[in-house]
Parts: C-alpha cells; sequence; structure tokens
C-alpha cells in the first residue's frame, strides 16, 4: 500500500514533465523507464497497470516498448507460477478457509448451536481439487436437537480456461430432515462462465448415482441428475458475496440446497461470515418437514 501510495503521485509528477515529442520513438524516457522499473520491482500488477497507462498517455510513440517492459515481468511471472505449478508435489499449493460460529434454526428443529466448516482447494496446471467439510451439532438438557454432518470431495479436470469435467464424492447424514445416510458420486461437465478478478461463475451439470438411508426403515438407491452452481462476486477489497446451488433429481426424494454468505475481512487472515442455507427434501419421512433453514454467523480463518 505504502509503494502505491508512493508510485502514483511519482507517476504524476514525472510524466507532467515528460516530453511526448521524444526524437527516438523506440527510446523510454529515462523518468518514465525508472518509474516503470520501480512499479515493476514492486511486483502489484494494479500499480503496474496504473504506471504503464500513463506513461504511454505522456509518451504514445514509445508505447510499443512501454509495454514491451510490462509483458516481459508478466511472462516471467507466469513461467515463474508454471514452473511451481509443475514441481509441486500432492501436498502442496492448497488453501483454504476455517470456519467457526453459530447458527439459529427453523424447520424440524428450532435451536441454536455451533457450526464448523472446512474447504479446502489446490489449483495445479490441469486439475483442481476440492475438499468440503462440515459439522452442525445441538445438545440442550443432554438431548440432541440437531447433527448434519457433510463430507465431500471434487476433482476437476481443466480441458481449457473455461472448461473442465468434475468426479463428485458426497457423504451426508441428519437424521432431523430424515436420513441417516446419504451417498452421491457423481460425474459431468463444468463450465467457467464468467473468470474476472472480481467475479467468477462456475456451472456444472451430470449424471450421478445417490444411496440414502431414511429414518422411516427405507432404503433407496436411484440414478439422478446433479447440477451445481457456484458464484463469487468480491464488492469491495474487503467484502464479498457467496451464492452457491445445488440439485439432485431423481424418481424417489429430489435435493435441493442453496447457500447465500456475505464475508467482511477484519484483520489478517480474519473475516466474518453471515451466511442463509436453505436444503429442500421433496419426499421426506413422514412427520418431517420439506424445507429446513439455517442462518449461520462465523469468524473465518484463510490461509
Amino acid at each position: 500500500m505504502k509503494m502505491r501510495l508512493f508510485l502514483i503521485p511519482m507517476a504524476l509528477g514525472l510524466l507532467a514533465n515528460a516530453d511526448p515529442k521524444d526524437p527516438d520513438p523506440a527510446l523510454i524516457p529515462p523518468q518514465i523507464r525508472s518509474m516503470l522499473e520501480a512499479a515493476i520491482a514492486s511486483g502489484n500488477e494494479n500499480d503496474i497497470t496504473t504506471v504503464v497507462r500513463y506513461a504511454r498517455n505522456a509518451v504514445p510513440e514509445a508505447a510499443d516498448a512501454i509495454d514491451a517492459m510490462a509483458d516481459v515481468w508478466r511472462d516471467e511471472k507466469t513461467a515463474s507460477r508454471s514452473r511451481t505449478l509443475r514441481e509441486a508435489t500432492f501436498f502442496d499449493l492448497w488453501h483454504g478457509r476455517v470456519e467457526l460460529g453459530g447458527f439459529a434454526t427453523t424447520g424440524n428443529s428450532q435451536n441454536i448451536g455451533l457450526t464448523g466448516i472446512v474447504d479446502l482447494t489446490r489449483e495445479g496446471l490441469q486439475w483442481r481439487h476440492k475438499v468440503h467439510l462440515q459439522g452442525d451439532y445441538q445438545e440442550s438438557a443432554n438431548i440432541v436437537s440437531r447433527e448434519h454432518y457433510v463430507a465431500s470431495y471434487e476433482p476437476n479436470y481443466k480441458l481449457n480456461a473455461n472448461n473442465y469435467v468434475y468426479g463428485a464424492a458426497q457423504y451426508e447424514s441428519d437424521r432431523f430432515l430424515g436420513y441417516f445416510n446419504r451417498f452421491s458420486a457423481s460425474g459431468g461437465a463444468g463450465y467457467s462462465a464468467i473468470r474476472k478478478p472480481r467475479m467468477t461463475l462456475d456451472v456444472e451439470l451430470g449424471p450421478a448415482f445417490r444411496h440414502t438411508e431414511f429414518t422411516d426403515g427405507r432404503i433407496e438407491s436411484a440414478l439422478a441428475a446433479r447440477g451445481n452452481l457456484n458464484f463469487v462476486w468480491k464488492l469491495t477489497p474487503a467484502v464479498s458475496f457467496n451464492q452457491n446451488a445445488s440439485a439432485y433429481v431423481q424418481k424417489f426424494n429430489s435435493t435441493v440446497s442453496t447457500n447465500s454468505a456475505l464475508n467482511a475481512k477484519l484483520f489478517g487472515p480474519l473475516s466474518a461470515a453471515l451466511s442463509y442455507n436453505v436444503q429442500y427434501e421433496s419426499e421426506p419421512p413422514l412427520g418431517r418437514r420439506t424445507t429446513d433453514t439455517i442462518t449461520r454467523a462465523s469468524v473465518v480463518y484463510s490461509f
């Protein structure tokens, strides 16, 4: 941040004195070159883009040379990242978040309790791996009133910048929603419809197989269609919005789940999160409601 605050006034001052009629179009004025080298040395993409823009406006006849300086840095950065990804082992490059907090529920149970979520992602050259672990637990007067657990793993193989194929395996348990155990396996195609620095949208669709052991003694195993949507929008550098929706549609019980979350950075790796989750079961056991909601307020540690 200090480097950025220093570079912008410096850029304005130097560019104001730069001679736009440099006699040698291929030569970047020494002051401009020094300014570009300082921005590149900072390693900050935003700083470099800003300085390049001002430099091009000040000496348009040297625009190609200015772009070339920035392109050399970007090419070296890309080559360095590719080399790091190629040489990394499976246990390297993981990043994620740990969320701890409370929740309030409506539907089959009306309580407050504790929640814990762990999300891990590994981004490689061709493969992306995602792991999700979640647990909600409530006990009142030695009586458990909510117990919800989820564990999932999804590998993606990238075909190109926007298309990929995926596999997904998931385990769930929630007797208050009407099932002791549910195993799901799916595979299909994914498409990154939006891939921008401040906004991403991934859509997935494919066949699935689900095995569910309901609390009323029913056991169902059936083919299903799975769809998933994940939308992330960075409203500001400190605030982001995430919308995830998934659906398993099948002959027997179908499931639709959505989760809306707002995250705000506090300091360092810590942030605050407020989320609202809705899960719908089309044919729950007798006496169970079709819809459950969970509101969570949590503290998130990112790494």
